[in-house]
């Protein structure tokens, strides 16, 4: 699996990178600064980076230049930054890649695969043996609710779910495979939550997912569709 480091500050912009490349299969780390990019860029060791300019302790292109020095790893910077001579500083520094925000996903997804094709091209291979055996997939669990005790079960154990996220768990649970917008989830929540917004759904739904998912960057039930919203899949 590719391994993308974010290194974002915007808490928003960097989930909804995060959670797009996730859906994608892509292993995804996120951090906020530049010093917990420099640790991860070790520690994880990414196939690329997504890198913004304005960090909250490093200038983004200093820490290209550092990490240039470094590692070969694809360098892709993400920035609000879109005067010419900036974007001619980054690549200087060691950047691959420039992209302004705002930004297609799909464009940065396709601009990921070219800079990891690039420098690994043997990632893509299957190897004088073919692809690798797969290995065993965990047996699924299951996912229930109980309306009267007001719920969650996954294989039988109780999930802890505050009154907001219930009340949205319900409306998957009575529309599954129905995909519902953030306004339309807004509205479900709307009077029991009164600083809802759109940022306030993505925490509570990537505050479900790390409560019943086995694993929350590559969820089973609750899916982004992106662009749209999100959907439950059950069974």
């Amino acid at each position: 699996m590719t391994k993308i480091l974010v290194i974002e500050d915007e808490i928003v912009v960097g989930e909804m990178i995060s959670m797009y490349l996730t859906d994608e299969g892509f292993e995804v780390l996120r951090v906020e600064t530049g010093r917990a990019g420099q640790e991860a860029l070790s520690s994880f060791q990414p196939d690329a980076v997504l890198l913004d300019l304005v960090l909250p302790d490093i200038d983004g292109t200093d820490w290209c230049a550092a990490a240039r020095r470094l590692s070969e790893v694809p360098i892709l910077v993400i920035s609000t930054k879109s005067k010419v001579v900036e974007r001619i500083e980054a690549l200087d520094a060691g950047a691959d890649d420039y992209l302004c925000k705002p930004f297609s996903m799909q464009e940065l997804k396709a601009r990921i695969g070219a800079a990891v094709r690039r420098t690994k091209p043997t990632a893509i291979a299957s190897g004088p043996d073919g692809p690798p055996p797969p290995e065993p997939a965990e047996p699924p669990s299951a996912i229930r609710m109980d309306l009267h005790k007001r719920q969650i079960f996954v294989d039988e154990t109780p999930i802890e779910t505050t009154f907001t996220e219930f009340e949205l768990m319900k409306l998957f649970f009575e529309f599954p495979g129905r995909v519902f917008s953030r306004d339309e989830l807004i509205n479900t929540v709307r009077g029991i939550d009164s600083y809802v917004n759109d940022r306030a759904i993505d925490v509570h739904i990537t505050n479900l997912r790390r409560k019943f998912e086995a694993n929350p960057k590559e969820p089973r039930y609750l899916k982004t569709v992106w662009g749209v919203g999100y959907k439950l899949l059950l069974g």
